[in-house]
């Protein structure tokens, strides 16, 4: 990987990084058809119903929808997480996340293991326009809710990218 490219990929300056078409139609075709894409902006969305960052994705409500949700990855990654988490929660909604796969984070325990679905992507991901694989590797989760008398063990398991 180049300095540039690493430079750009460790750092906070660009959160717009477009998810690769092959990998979302894996996701879609598995958990859709999505009907939400809570984190776009007008040249990378996913679904025709699609969130922008002047739309404010955490004023949203997502209910009722099953939500595609590749978030920005810099510093407030976590409260995209601790919404996915609550918008799972309401009925009729599924929320299925692509993130990096950050165990060693407090957000991680106080919420990621809280999904009904975990799955490790096999080997590293291309966004955007990249000729690089992402330098970290990346996971899948799902949210939605389960009934109460059921016991809140997540399925971890890994997917091919």
């Amino acid at each position: 990987m180049d300095k540039k490219t690493q430079k750009t990929m460790f750092s906070s300056k660009t959160s717009d990084w477009g998810t690769p078409e092959d990998f979302f139609r894996k996701l879609n075709n598995r958990f859709g058809p999505f009907t939400l894409d809570a984190a776009a902006n007008d040249s990378n969305y996913k679904v025709e119903n699609y969130i922008t960052e002047a739309d404010d994705a955490f004023s949203q409500d997502w209910s009722g929808n099953t939500v595609f949700l590749n978030p920005p990855y810099g510093r407030g990654l976590k409260n995209w997480i601790c919404k996915a988490y609550e918008e799972g929660r309401k009925d009729n909604t599924v929320v299925v996340m692509l993130i990096p796969a950050r165990t060693d984070t407090n957000y991680w325990h106080n919420y990621v293991m809280k999904a009904q679905e975990i799955y490790f992507v096999h080997g590293r991901l291309k966004f955007g326009d990249s000729s690089n694989s992402t330098p970290f590797p990346s996971a899948v989760i799902v949210f939605y809710k389960i009934p109460t008398w059921a016991a809140p063990k997540p399925y971890v398991s890994t997917m091919e990218r």
